[in-house]
């Protein structure tokens, strides 16, 4: 089977059978092109080749040019899980008897704990935006949804009219692979929501569209928008960070665990499918756990 329909295959069941999300798919094709690319520079027609004619060999050579280039392990481990889920399609769908990627490892990173900022500093971010405006209490009504439910950047975006229940007080939030959860607003977000939409739905009728967050032309909000906002009110209130959304969502787990939370529901609040993508948070939670120790063991005074 040629390399390049193998591929379009392979995307076709990411797309249909795995259910992976836009952003997912886009950074496979990615990684896929960067092998391509290569593949191309060692004087090599991709569009020619058979799926089977990358090697072992090959794939350690690509290994050997990415360090060169000084790629991050981040993405050098991004590309070549990329190529190991690939070969594990072949194979299963018997395409190929032999997986090139069955002996080249991911390398080991080293453990970064995720930024976030204390209570008192996340208060003063929120409340940074002027809300006699209608961008300024768009923007206060996103730094209340992404605190007090601790979604990314892509689920916010992705929010529309019916996905919430202002009265009840929970929004339908779509994750990772299209996953569905029910997340719980908090007071302060229930009540900036209802004043946005209100405000802005002439605007929102006019556009024909049901997103939440509108751009001033009326158009859906997008990612790096957001990303430009928090670092917005990072730096006028003064925080010692300059946090990306996710590390509202970051702040969001933290306090939680700090005040008590379960790990398990964080887990849930969370969208994560395994426990272990949550518990990097007990890392930063220690002075909790300290504080407690401290308190209840017979002998740690």
């Amino acid at each position: 089977m040629k390399l390049t329909e193998a591929l379009d295959q392979f995307y076709d069941y990411l797309t249909d059978e795995r259910n992976l999300s836009p952003l997912t798919l886009s950074s496979y094709n990615q990684d896929w092109t960067a092998v391509l690319s290569w593949l191309e520079d060692q004087g090599r027609d991709s569009a020619a080749m058979e799926a089977e004619e990358i090697t072992e060999d090959n794939i350690r050579r690509f290994l050997y040019a990415m360090n060169d280039k000084k790629l991050s392990r981040a993405t050098i481990n991004r590309r070549l899980a990329a190529m190991k889920s690939f070969y594990r399609f072949m194979i299963r769908k018997q395409h190929m008897e032999h997986n090139p990627m069955e002996d080249i490892h991911l390398r080991k990173l080293p453990k970064r704990l995720p930024h976030y900022l204390d209570q008192e500093e996340i208060v003063r971010v929120i409340e940074s935006p002027d809300e006699q405006t209608e961008a300024g209490l768009r923007d206060r009504a996103i730094l209340e949804v992404l605190y007090g439910s601790g979604l990314r950047v892509s689920e916010l975006v992705g929010l529309k009219i019916e996905d919430i229940q202002l009265e009840e007080k929970w929004i339908r939030v779509f994750g990772k692979g299209g996953r569905q959860r029910i997340s719980p607003l908090s007071t302060f977000s229930a009540a900036y929501l209802r004043r946005y939409i209100s405000r802005t739905e002439r605007k929102r009728q006019t556009a024909g569209v049901n997103s939440v967050f509108l751009n001033l032309r009326g158009g859906a909000l997008t990612d790096r928008a957001v990303r430009d906002i928090v670092h917005k009110y990072c730096d006028r209130a003064g925080a010692k960070e300059i946090l990306s959304p996710h590390g509202i969502r970051h702040s969001f787990a933290t306090h939680l665990l700090d005040n008590g939370a379960d790990l398990r529901v964080v887990q849930e609040l969370l969208g994560h499918r395994r426990i272990s993508s949550t518990q990097i948070y007990t890392h930063v939670s220690g002075s909790k756990l300290r504080k407690v120790y401290r308190l209840a063991h017979p002998r740690a005074k």
